[in-house]
């Protein structure tokens, strides 16, 4: 972790059925809040802060997040993530992800806002045992110019490796290069503004499980458009193009909610952002 803008490492742990930090370390550009429980089911709620405001050109953040057998994670951002405008070098995000058997990742962090002329490259690689629970999402912008043209950046680049027993199960590449791209047609964005991604993996997410999903939450998704595939593995990967953050938002948070209550036996928090 050397070399870093900012870089973080969360070790959570169970304890008699709350899930604790068993190891903290933040420096630079990257902090994090003391945990905050929301309901009684001892699940532990991190909020990622960059007091810098946003990612500038070169920089570079680093963060490592461990959950313990059993532990219970649910794991966000204060803000949006802002990749200002990088004339010499692109930003760089690595984030590595171990899960333990029996343990919980929620991972939800808050929009990408790219600005114009920025090149932003995140890698996620994910590594879980068997009986281990992801719930992970990004939502990705048309980013922001003085003049206010749509996707004016170079480059944004995700990347998600998730591996099961050593075994690469799940790679997902989403890259938006608006300068060499006709971004608004066909097998680009095809004429939305914004791009949701959520991938999901748990024992139960069989094939009735997903097609059920999928038809209660097309019922209610306000002008966007939506898919839904499943992995090699229980879980699925969800699609959403729209016209807003918000609209993509509702979508997850209906999602989120029902995987929350079957999956987990909890309801749906309030992450009391604004």
């Amino acid at each position: 972790m050397n070399n870093c803008t900012g870089t973080l490492r969360l070790v959570t742990e169970n304890k008699r059925g709350r899930t604790v930090a068993k190891d903290v370390y933040y420096e630079g550009a990257f902090k994090v809040t003391r945990p905050t429980y929301h309901d009684d089911t001892g699940q532990a709620c991190y909020y990622i802060m960059n007091p810098g405001g946003g990612y500038l050109d070169g920089d570079r953040y680093k963060m490592e997040i461990v959950l313990e057998e059993k532990a219970d994670l649910l794991l966000t951002t204060q803000s949006a993530t802002k990749i200002y405008k990088t004339p010499n070098q692109a930003v760089i995000q690595e984030t590595d992800i171990l899960l333990k058997a029996g343990s919980v990742l929620e991972y939800i962090p808050d929009p990408l806002i790219a600005y114009r002329d920025a090149e932003y490259k995140q890698t996620n690689i994910i590594r879980m045992e068997p009986g281990a629970t992801l719930i992970c999402t990004d939502i990705i912008t048309p980013g922001w110019s003085p003049d206010g043209v749509a996707f004016s950046y170079r480059l944004l680049q995700l990347k998600t490796e998730i591996y099961m027993n050593n075994r690469l199960v799940v790679f997902d590449h989403v890259r938006l290069a608006p300068g060499s791209q006709q971004i608004q047609d066909i097998g680009y964005m095809e004429g939305f503004t914004h791009l949701g991604s959520m991938i999901a993996i748990h024992e139960q997410a069989d094939i009735p499980f997903i097609d059920e999903l999928y038809l209660r939450i097309k019922e209610n998704i306000d002008g966007c458009r939506i898919g839904i595939s499943q992995l090699s593995v229980p879980g699925f990967i969800l699609r959403v193009f729209g016209t807003s953050t918000q609209k993509i938002e509702r979508v997850f948070t209906e999602c989120q909610t029902i995987l929350r209550q079957e999956w987990l036996g909890k309801d749906y928090v309030f992450l009391r952002k604004y």
